[in-house]
């Protein structure tokens, strides 16, 4: 039993870090090192905070938030930065009861409602009704035969 036990403390030791050392480059080829150039943050004690982070390679973060509702924090902020193909990004952003809410002219966008629905949908759906009524005046289960609508 001593023998298993001194190796466990033997295999443990062996495993242990022996040091901290740089973090490594996330991507081959890429040792960059990016400065920041401004990092304000306030911490209230209330819970309210502010902070403004940019960097040198031109990324901006600036967020606020207090305290909401059951423990939740409301935060506000936005974001910036220059895709890689060069378009700038600006995403503005609401965090709270209601979730995530960003706002930018890249994200996409869901069409007007109501929109037009295609015939071959209204044809589905008209089928669909038929068969529930059918179903209804004791007609049992769906159609044995499946498929386009005439």
């Amino acid at each position: 039993m001593k023998l298993v036990i001194l190796a466990v403390l033997a295999t443990v030791a062996t495993a242990a870090p022996q040091g901290y050392a740089a973090p490594q480059a996330r991507y081959a080829g890429s040792s960059e090192e990016v400065p920041i150039l401004k990092d304000d943050r306030i911490q209230e004690d209330d819970g309210r905070y502010n902070f403004d982070v940019e960097t040198g390679n031109g990324i901006i973060l600036s967020q606020s938030g207090s305290p909401g509702s059951e423990g939740a924090i409301i935060k506000a902020g936005q974001y910036s930065y220059t895709a890689p193909d060069g378009t700038p990004v600006v995403v503005k952003f609401v965090a709270d009861e209601n979730g995530f809410q960003p706002e930018s002219n890249l994200l996409p966008v869901a069409p007007e409602f109501p929109h037009p629905i295609p015939q071959f949908v209204l044809d589905q759906i008209a089928f669909a009704a038929q068969e529930d009524a059918a179903a209804a005046r004791g007609k049992s289960g769906p159609s044995a035969s499946y498929g386009p609508p005439n």
